[in-house]
């Protein structure tokens, strides 16, 4: 992980704590239990479901992307989900990037796979002025820097509720029962057919948190199945070395033996 992204996922993970740092919840220091899920991409021979990580994408396109950046992220990195050269070049290209044009002037381009993808906010401070003062964190490695990774997305995301009895939220605060202090400036993004799935899938709220949290957990570790599959032959190159080197063993000292 290069300098860049060090520094930015500390970024993200201070900006996760932030809104439960004056909570009295946190005060409390309570533990809170996420439901696991089954992921595909995890254990040593997992890989993402390219299906389910198509879909997150649709929702990120289509609800993320008006608060949310990945800064880091490159449009040629879909291909890791399984969509074509062509589809990349049209999903960047529905993104503008300044440029200078030949006659020395700023200008715009059309986005192409080498981009980083378009940010909904020209800065921080234009992100806050939209949000109440809210800074939306970027997504790019929202999956490493927080603790349980996509179940923490998945239960966020499922975990909005009225809120008890007797607790009084602060304004413009929403109650989520996964969420550190159980209040978040951010509502409810999704719900039961919040899209329309291009493949036809049941647009479910679980079923929609669930394809995000693949999606995001791919754009944080998009090298996954490389590593895996690059582990997996130094593994199977070691077992062979090692018989390798206990047959000559075994041919050198028979002649001792005897």
């Amino acid at each position: 992980m290069n300098i860049k992204r060090i520094a930015i996922l500390g970024a993200v993970f201070g900006a996760l704590l932030l809104p439960a740092t004056f909570s009295p919840a946190m005060a409390q220091e309570e533990e809170i239990s996420l439901p696991k899920q089954d992921w595909s991409f995890t254990g040593p021979f997992g890989s993402y479901d390219k299906a389910s990580a198509q879909r997150g994408f649709q929702i990120y396109k289509e609800v993320c992307s008006s608060c949310h950046s990945l800064k880091l992220s490159y449009y040629r990195e879909l291909e890791g989900i399984g969509l074509s050269e062509e589809q990349i070049k049209a999903v960047a290209a529905e993104q503008t990037f300044p440029t200078i044009g030949d006659d020395g002037q700023p200008a715009e381009r059309p986005g192409t796979p080498a981009d980083h993808f378009h940010s909904p906010f020209p800065n921080d401070k234009a992100a806050r002025a939209a949000n109440n003062g809210a800074l939306p964190p970027d997504q790019t490695l929202l999956v490493n820097a927080r603790e349980g990774g996509a179940d923490y997305i998945y239960a966020l995301l499922t975990g909005y509720e009225d809120a008890p009895a007797g607790m009084k939220l602060g304004d413009g605060m929403n109650y989520n029962k996964y969420f550190p202090g159980h209040q978040i400036g951010m509502a409810a993004p999704l719900s039961d057919d919040r899209v329309e799935y291009a493949d036809g899938t049941k647009a479910t709220l679980k079923q929609e948190a669930r394809d995000v949290a693949t999606f995001l957990a791919y754009m944080s570790n998009p090298e996954l199945e490389t590593r895996k599959r690059l582990g997996l032959r130094i593994l199977l190159f070691l077992a062979a070395l090692t018989c390798v080197t206990y047959a000559v063993k075994r041919q050198i000292w028979s002649d001792v033996h005897h």
